[in-house]
This record gives structure tokens, C-alpha cells and sequence, in this order.
């Protein structure tokens, strides 16, 4: 499969693309044109809101806090009715890679920052409440208000790349095609776009840091994922504990979600 299929063409949302169709360990493959990511919606335009309102959307898991979605909130087509799942506070101080660039003068330091912000993700209360209804979400079949779904944050890497990966993980998609659907942030869509915009957020909060840097907060790294299964596992002993006793995922639950989001 070329990977590059799976990116909806959009003008002024990025990162936005299928994040389904990977083979399972059970011998299924996940569904394609189910399971979608993305950043934030604020510069849609009309076009991108008649191409979104085509997927016909049943649920919206938004991992953005409260003050990012007055600061950025999504621009919706007139027809959009789906059920928006968020919570009703901060789920971070900042967006994270806002939140990484504290301090940060150079490149190395912002990829150390990212990882140590990937290694705290996982005990953050606010994103384990909206990762527990994402889960919740999606193991609902078509009959119980299931259907297509969206997942965003800020930028759609972050908070969203671990919702991702850990559903996938769930489903038995293997760790390689796993890492290869989260570094999908760093080829798919119109990148140099992407990092502008993002960069916006950066430099008004922490001045006119280089682009270089700009790129690597934009990014992400193998190493942040590692960082967050590296995390869980010294606190849970496995990705599995986790998924179960943190997030409900129990073995009814992975199997719903297998049922729902994969065929042979």
C-alpha cells in the first residue's frame, strides 16, 4: 500500500489521513475509510469542510484542552452532526510540542524534550479520560451509534499518535507498522504548511526560535514512541496491564474492537 494514499488532500487542515488498513495478528487487516487523524480544524476551508462532511463522521475524539479549543476552535460544514468527544478542562498546560519548546535553544535539546514529554503523557489524567472514551467509541459497532471516526489534538501527532498507537496495539498490528503509521506525520500532506502553522503557537509563547528547531517540535521521532512504551511498561509492566487496568481495555473490549475494525 502507498502509504501516501492514505492523506486526505486538504488545504488548511494537516496531518489529516487513514490510519486503518494495517495487518493483524490475528490475520485480519483493520478497515480503511473508518478510522481517521488529524491536527486542529481552525483554517478549513470550504472545500475541506465539504471533503470531511463526505466521511461522514459519527464521532469526533478531540484531545485538546479547553483554552486550545476557544484559542483554535474547528471550523464545521453546516451538515456536521457527529458527536464530539472531549474533555471539559485542560488536558495540558500547553499543546505538547508548545509545551516542549520551554527552554529549548537548539536540536538536540528539543528532541530530549520531546521524549521526556512522551514519558509523562501516559499519567496524564485529563488525556487518559478522553483515551478511555476513544476506546469506548470504537468498540461500538454501526448498530450502537458506531461508524466512522476522527481523533485530533493540536497538531495531530502527539496526544493523538499514542491514542493511535496504543489502538493499534490492541488490535495486534504489528509494532513496525505501528511506528511507520506514527512517522507518517513527517512525509504525509503539505509538511512545510504544517510547520508554519505550528510554528505560530511556538514563537509567540517562546520567542523566535530556528527553524531547524521549529522542525524537530513539528516532528516526531521514533524515540518518542519508544519513550512512551518505555514509560508505561516501567509503570504497568506492559502495554497490555495498561490498556486493561488504566483504560479499560479489557479482552471483551480488544475483541469488540477487533470485530468492529477489522475484516478478513
Amino acid at each position: 500500500m502507498n502509504q501516501t494514499d492514505r492523506a486526505l488532500p486538504l488545504e488548511g487542515v494537516h496531518n489529516f489521513r487513514d490510519y486503518g488498513g494495517y495487518a493483524t495478528s490475528g490475520g485480519s487487516r483493520m478497515k480503511r475509510g473508518l478510522l481517521w487523524r488529524s491536527g486542529q480544524h481552525l483554517e478549513a476551508t470550504d472545500a475541506d469542510l465539504k471533503a470531511i462532511a463526505a466521511l461522514d463522521l459519527q464521532h469526533v475524539i478531540d484531545f485538546r484542552g479547553r483554552s486550545e479549543r476557544t484559542s483554535y476552535p474547528c471550523r464545521r460544514h453546516a451538515d456536521f452532526a457527529a458527536d464530539v468527544v472531549f474533555y471539559d478542562g485542560e488536558t495540558a498546560a500547553l499543546a505538547p510540542h508548545v509545551e516542549a519548546a520551554e527552554g529549548v535553544l537548539d536540536v538536540g535539546a528539543a528532541h530530549a524534550k520531546m521524549e521526556a514529554l512522551y514519558a509523562r503523557l501516559p499519567q496524564r489524567e485529563p488525556v487518559l479520560y478522553v483515551m478511555r472514551r476513544y476506546f469506548e467509541v470504537l468498540s461500538k459497532g454501526p448498530g450502537q451509534d458506531g461508524g466512522p471516526s476522527l481523533v485530533h489534538c493540536l497538531a495531530g501527532k502527539d496526544r493523538t499518535g499514542m491514542a493511535v498507537a496504543l489502538l493499534h496495539h490492541a488490535v495486534g498490528v504489528h509494532p513496525d507498522d505501528a511506528m511507520e503509521d506514527f512517522l507518517l506525520t513527517n512525509t504525509v500532506g503539505n509538511i512545510d504548511a504544517r510547520i508554519a502553522a505550528g510554528a505560530v503557537a511556538v514563537r509567540e509563547k517562546w520567542g523566535n526560535l530556528s527553524d531547524d528547531t521549529i522542525r524537530v517540535l513539528m516532528g516526531v521521532d521514533e524515540r518518542y514512541l519508544v519513550a512512551m512504551r518505555k514509560a508505561v511498561e516501567a509503570e504497568h509492566g506492559s502495554l497490555d496491564a495498561f490498556l486493561k487496568d488504566v483504560l479499560g481495555v479489557t479482552q471483551e473490549r480488544r475483541e469488540a474492537l477487533r470485530l468492529h475494525l477489522t475484516e478478513a
